[in-house]
Order: structure tokens, then sequence, then C-alpha cells
């Protein structure tokens, strides 16, 4: 059956005159140029990140950058990628609510990072709120001398 729909596709482009291709498409879109010819300034571009190395950077700062459109603008509002290094993602959130948020919704945003890097590129989202000074250790104690409104004593 799958025979008859192709043989019927066939002559069906024949009487529009689209012939199907006799020859496979080769990869990279047409004949091979000389090193010296002029070509399209974005294959350029790819070419220069494919030789050094630079797409997965490349492609890790375009999704920082549109960190905006991939959460949303609600959570892109309170949180920001800082940082991508051996398949995980630091995100700076600027509170300790959001910074929870974020936690809950870690499956999720490595599933979604992932689908704009590719598959496996992300393993884990790392979250760190705000950063006060270290709280000091042991019990409350109150430093200096009593004050003039001091009225305790």
């Amino acid at each position: 059956m799958a025979r008859e729909k192709l043989a019927q596709a066939k002559a069906d482009a024949a009487k529009r005159g689209q012939l199907p291709r006799r020859e496979p498409r080769r990869k990279g879109g047409g004949a091979r140029r000389n090193s010296g010819d002029p070509q399209l300034f974005g294959r350029a571009i790819a070419d220069l990140l494919a030789d050094r190395g630079w797409e997965r950077p490349v492609a890790v700062g375009a999704v920082f950058g549109r960190w905006h459109e991939i959460v949303g603008p609600e959570l892109a509002a309170h949180t920001k990628p800082e940082s991508f290094e051996d398949g995980e993602v630091l995100v700076l959130a600027d509170s300790t609510a959001w910074a929870t948020q974020v936690r809950l919704l870690a499956r999720t945003l490595v599933r979604r990072l992932n689908e704009e890097l590719g598959d496996g590129t992300v393993t884990k989202v790392k979250v760190r709120g705000p950063q006060n000074a270290p709280r000091p250790s042991g019990g409350l104690r109150v430093t200096g001398s009593r004050g003039p409104r001091d009225t305790y004593g």
C-alpha cells in the first residue's frame, strides 16, 4: 500500500512538472566551495564556532540571554542564571522564597533547558538565594554597652 501511494505521489509530481531528485542531497547545501570563495555570514560564523569548539558555550550563552523567554516573565523577574559548568546550571534568586520555588521547579527547568540545548546537556539546577552576612554562632547576644534609650536596668 505504501509503494502504491509513493508511486501515485511521483506520478502526480511528474504531471505538475516537479520530477523527483535522481541524486541524494549533499550535506551542507550545494556545490563544494573553494576556500577563497565568499560565503554567507551565518555559515562563516557556524564554521568558526565549530572549528574552535565554541558551539556549546555559545548555545548556553544564548539560553542565558533568552532566560526571560525560556522560564517566563514572572520567574525571570526574580531569578537569573549565573553559570554553567559540568552539566550544572547555577541560578541566583533574589529571595529565599523564590529560591525555594526554583528548587521545586528544578526538574521542569532541566527538561526545558535540555529542549533548548540538546538532551543531556543540563543534568542539575543548583539554586542560590540572597547572600547575607553569615550568622554568628552561639546564642543570641547584644554587643556593645547600654545606650541612652535603654530603659531596663
